[in-house]
């Protein structure tokens, strides 16, 4: 099973109303080894792209949707599966995609300091998002 865009988007606002931030990192915190360094390295874009106030209110409600989503503990792929985050990086992709001309080099830089702050060096490969 995938990312069901229909679902993400008739439970938009339901994922967005779980967004919390400390509970974002709470959650990284625990499952960062077993997700990926690219599916955090997608949310700490999608954070960081969240304060930013050139990008419209709209795309900022559909990102705290998507991080709402990723902290939700009920998945369509549950997190404790092999490849138990394809579902979650499925809808930070598909927000990333959608936002991707609004997102500035800072938020990236961002992005990129925390997870080294978090892993230390990474692979370029690690750092790339096709949107």
């Amino acid at each position: 099973m995938a990312f069901n865009l229909n679902y993400f988007m008739n439970h938009l606002n339901r994922f967005k109303e779980m967004y919390r931030p400390e509970e974002l990192f709470e959650k990284i915190k625990k499952v960062a080894k077993k997700a990926g360094i690219k599916v955090v390295y997608a949310v700490l874009v999608l954070y960081y792209a969240s304060f930013d106030k050139s990008i419209p209110m709209k795309d900022r409600i559909m990102i705290m949707a998507a991080l709402g989503y990723f902290i939700c503990p009920i998945d369509l792929i549950p997190d404790a599966l092999p490849g138990g985050f394809a579902d979650d990086m499925g809808a930070l992709a598909f927000v990333i995609k959608k936002i991707w001309n609004n997102i500035t080099p800072e938020v990236f830089a961002k992005a990129r300091k925390r997870l080294h702050e978090w892993f230390g060096e990474v692979s370029p490969e690690d750092l790339t998002i096709n949107p």
